[in-house]
């Protein structure tokens, strides 16, 4: 008898395991902001979902969708905030129509480079006041960042930029914070996808634009229209890309699972890192090699300018939203510190 119920119990057991096995999958339907094609931006995610899939086994998996196969873009945060779907690849700054302070947590403007970033980040309270932003706000989302790219090229223009006269009367493409500091100088800005960058250049919609880093711009073929491309990007001297999911799967995702999950993304963050650095200097070469590009530098002059109009536009957003104000003012008092070693722990660029 004593062996029959041992046998019964094993059996049991045995028969349960599917069963709780089942429970602890997840699927994450992910849709993008950005191609898988563009290096550092689209690229990084389906590195994530290989290692989602690896690392639990196979019961943790992620389905990436391209831009607009299952949700536009710019629809991806109401999209994974309502249910709709559970999990969404972007960026912050796309939602800064709806929360002002979205930017300070995507790309900021004379802000900090990647590593200063991700300090502030993970080891600063920017985890906790980029989440905060969103409960606030009433998004319904769990939010982790994903990615990371360093400086961006400051933009794409069909004729010498040499003073701010010359930028008076442009049309644009210009993203986050830095559009309203080329408003402040008299261009006109839109914030258009990737993917309708270039026939917007093509129709005469747009005079310029600015989108992403070298090897990324190659892809989508500016250079065929626009020769000359300005650095340095002080707009964007980093920029971040979240993983979005929905809160209500969040909760019910197992603390293994979210902790693949997050360290995956912590890892992206890494690695987007590198891939971007790695690529970007054969890119340029080859515009000015082959694609007839001439690469600028700003002058001082011209980055006093940016810098000063930035300025205006961080008191102006600080004063019209409380939640920027709280961002801005922690992000800052991170870099005062940071500043001292910054200053001396670096050999200087030459």
């Amino acid at each position: 008898m004593k062996k029959i119920l041992i046998s019964i119990t094993v059996a049991a057991s045995v028969l349960a395991a599917p069963a709780a096995s089942a429970a602890e999958k997840l699927l994450l339907k992910t849709p993008i902001a950005f191609s898988t094609a563009l290096p550092g931006l689209g690229s990084p995610i389906p590195r994530v979902a290989e290692q989602l899939d690896l690392m639990s086994g196979g019961k943790l998996k992620m389905k990436v969708y391209e831009p607009g196969k299952l949700v536009p873009p710019f629809e991806i945060l109401d999209a994974v905030s309502s249910g709709k779907i559970n999990s969404g690849y972007t960026t912050a700054g796309y939602w800064a129509g709806k929360i002002p302070a979205a930017s300070l947590f995507s790309a900021v403007p004379f802000g900090p480079e990647a590593g200063e970033y991700m300090a502030w980040l993970y080891y600063g309270n920017g985890l906790d006041l980029y989440q905060e932003m969103y409960d606030q706000a009433g998004f319904n989302v769990k939010v982790t960042p994903c990615a990371i790219i360093a400086p961006e090229t400051s933009g794409w223009f069909a004729k010498e930029i040499n003073g701010p006269e010359d930028l008076k009367g442009l049309k644009m493409r210009f993203f986050g914070l830095g559009g309203k500091v080329m408003q402040k100088l008299g261009v006109a800005t839109s914030l258009l996808p990737g993917g309708e960058i270039f026939p917007a250049l093509e129709k005469g919609a747009i005079d310029a634009t600015e989108f992403s880093m070298p090897a990324v711009d190659a892809r989508l073929g500016f250079h065929k229209l626009v020769k000359f491309n300005y650095f340095p990007g002080w707009h964007q001297q980093a920029t971040v890309f979240e993983l979005l999911i929905n809160k209500d799967v969040w909760k019910e995702t197992s603390d293994q699972h979210k902790a693949i999950i997050e360290n995956a993304c912590k890892a992206s963050m890494a690695d987007s890192y590198a891939e971007g650095e790695a690529v970007q200097y054969a890119a340029m070469n080859d515009n000015v090699e082959n694609n007839g590009v001439t690469i600028k530098t700003w002058s001082k002059e011209m980055l006093d300018l940016y810098r000063a109009a930035w300025q205006e536009v961080a008191k102006e957003e600080a004063a019209n939203d409380a939640f920027f104000a709280k961002v801005l003012a922690d992000m800052n008092q991170f870099r005062d510190g940071y500043a001292i070693w910054k200053a001396n722990a670096f050999l200087p660029r030459q």
